[in-house]
């Protein structure tokens, strides 16, 4: 396909997946206009780049799909001054929309080669705002604590306290909780030492490995 091809098929997505399902926040609807999803799957997949559902991109590891990155990066309610830890690189592709929104976004895999490869393509994409750090998301990244906004990409059984300590006080955290076939979506709003949860909807996400 060509780019136009590309192009017509991402403003479609973004209209009927997005903005029809009630994404109103334009500058998450930027984002998904600015960053090309076909970018971020390999060749078997490209032709499937923007309907509606997740891809395998390799190693048990899948790119969500688009309209739950859209909910959980606009329940963060992202601003350009915030630092973004995303636990769960994946592609890339949700991590380049966060660099869209924030001033700074700190991203941590467990695997080495998703982070190499998501590396690559941000650096093609000339996304320059993202640190990339190989590591077990679980625990955070404490040297760089706090964060503004957390979004997590994997699920966890429960929500990991190194993750609500390194969230700023106010901020927000998104993650999906449990470990059966399908999990709850939990939006954390931490202000005045207060943690307030907020169920999204049910999702289904990879494990989170501890």
């Amino acid at each position: 396909m060509d780019d136009t091809t590309f192009q017509n098929k991402k403003k479609m997505m973004v209209e009927n997946q997005i903005i029809a399902r009630g994404i109103k926040s334009k500058s998450v609807i930027n984002a998904f206009m600015t960053i090309d999803r076909h970018l971020f799957v390999g060749n078997e997949q490209i032709k499937f780049a923007y309907e509606d559902y997740p891809l395998d991109i390799g190693c048990n590891q899948t790119i969500s799909q688009p309209y739950i990155v859209a909910l959980m990066i606009d329940s963060l309610e992202i601003n350009k001054n915030d630092s973004v830890l995303e636990i769960g690189t994946g592609s890339g592709y949700q991590t380049a929309l966060l660099a869209c929104l924030a001033k700074q976004i700190y991203t941590i895999d467990i695997n080495e080669k998703l982070i190499d490869i998501a590396e690559k393509r941000l650096s093609n994409l000339n996304i320059d705002n993202v640190v990339f750090v190989l590591g077990n998301g679980y625990f955070g990244l404490k040297d760089y604590a706090p964060f503004n906004k957390i979004i997590v990409s994997c699920a966890a059984d429960s929500i990991p306290i190194a993750l609500i300590s390194q969230l700023c006080d106010p901020g927000r955290m998104v993650i999906p909780v449990d470990r059966f076939l399908w999990q709850d979506l939990v939006l954390i709003k931490k202000s005045n030492n207060q943690i307030i949860k907020e169920s999204l909807g049910n999702v289904r996400f990879v494990p989170m490995i501890k």
